[in-house]
């Protein structure tokens, strides 16, 4: 079964209506007690200018962007390939979450 890392961006089968297409592991590497469930965010070739759009060129990805929107679970076997990978830079190092006040 296929083993994805952040940041990579891998061709993945969301189902007959949403089709294969390109999507962004998100997650962080699995502990052994916890389950292979990736996070991923789609790739989208027609952005509409929303919020959640993040607009990416990637020399080896048609143009468009990852619609955060769109994220969704899915286990390892709807990974079909690795396309490539986001440089560092293009991923946050650490969350975004506000931090909480005590």
């Amino acid at each position: 079964m296929p083993s994805a890392s952040r940041g990579e961006v891998w061709q993945v089968d969301l189902g007959m209506v949403a089709k294969a297409r390109p999507a962004v592991v998100v997650n962080i590497p699995f502990r052994d007690d916890e389950r292979a469930v990736y996070a991923i965010v789609p790739h989208a070739t027609t952005l509409r200018g929303g919020r959640f759009e993040v607009q990416m060129n990637l020399r080896w990805l048609q143009s468009g962007g990852f619609d955060v929107q769109g994220m969704r679970n899915v286990p390892p076997s709807v990974l079909l390939r690795r396309l490539g990978a986001l440089e560092p830079a293009q991923i946050p190092k650490r969350s975004c979450a506000p931090q909480r006040s005590g």
